[in-house]
């Protein structure tokens, strides 16, 4: 799915990614982890186009076997969520239209782009999926963080996709918001989609996760099984202060003195 290959990457004039590569199988469920600055968010924008790396030979990043990649076409094969977009995204528009603006790839709904009857009922039947089914034609800016994570990953999911990209994707949601959100991405996995979420958070790690790389100042540290690489050594290394890891129903939580 993807394969990335020695690229070099900067944000404005620093490198942020050097001599970088890393490949992902369809199917795989895969957690970056790392501290605030690691370069997992870096990473995501080169997979999204929305950064390039510097043009060398021997350098490449893939997805699907193609350096060549069509946006339209990688939109319905990968559902992006971040919290730039979240962000960005425009506040008046209706909480329906922000799912409907995912088959066209916009951020907001404007005039000149018209769902058809059937988009629109696809819309809605998401929009009660994702537990929002009062809120159609509230304004997005009026809704709580973790109702827009919610219609973004609704938005994401309108092509039904073969993989889900999501950047911290529990982030700044209360205890409520976060466990559904949680819970939707295990449903996806579950029904046999690929994912990979790049997060500071251990606790985003769901239970279907089966790879984890750590990722730390560009370069990564660590990459195998969830059970290999999650270990108390390894991530205290990772942050730079002694933790405890400890483990309940696959679930993992990190423990410091």
């Amino acid at each position: 799915m993807i394969d990335i290959q020695d690229v070099t990457v900067y944000q404005q004039q620093t490198p942020v990614l050097q001599n970088f590569s890393l490949q992902i199988k369809e199917g795989e469920k895969v957690a970056l982890l790392g501290p605030n600055g690691a370069g997992k968010s870096t990473l995501l924008k080169l997979i999204s186009r929305e950064l390039y790396p510097v043009v060398r030979d021997g350098s490449h990043v893939r997805l699907y076997g193609s350096e060549t990649v069509n946006l339209w076409e990688l939109r319905r094969r990968i559902g992006f969520v971040s919290g730039d977009l979240q962000d960005d995204y425009t506040p008046y528009a209706s909480a329906l239209d922000v799912i409907l603006s995912g088959f066209f790839g916009s951020i907001g709904r404007h005039d000149h782009l018209q769902p058809t009857e059937e988009q629109r009922q696809q819309a809605s039947r998401l929009l009660e999926e994702m537990g929002l089914a009062d809120y159609g034609q509230h304004m997005y800016q009026r809704l709580s963080t973790g109702q827009k994570r919610r219609l973004l990953l609704a938005r994401a999911l309108i092509h039904q996709p073969q993989a889900l990209i999501l950047d911290e994707p529990a982030s700044g949601l209360d205890m409520g918001a976060s466990v559904k959100m949680l819970q939707l991405m295990r449903d996806f996995c579950q029904q046999g989609g690929s994912m990979l979420i790049a997060t500071h958070h251990i606790d985003e790690i769901i239970p279907e996760i089966d790879r984890v790389i750590l990722l730390h100042q560009g370069q990564i540290l660590a990459d195998g099984s969830k059970q290999e690489v999650l270990t108390s050594v390894n991530l205290s290394r990772l942050y730079g202060t002694p933790l405890e890891i400890s483990q309940r129903n696959d679930w993992y939580r990190l423990w410091h003195d």
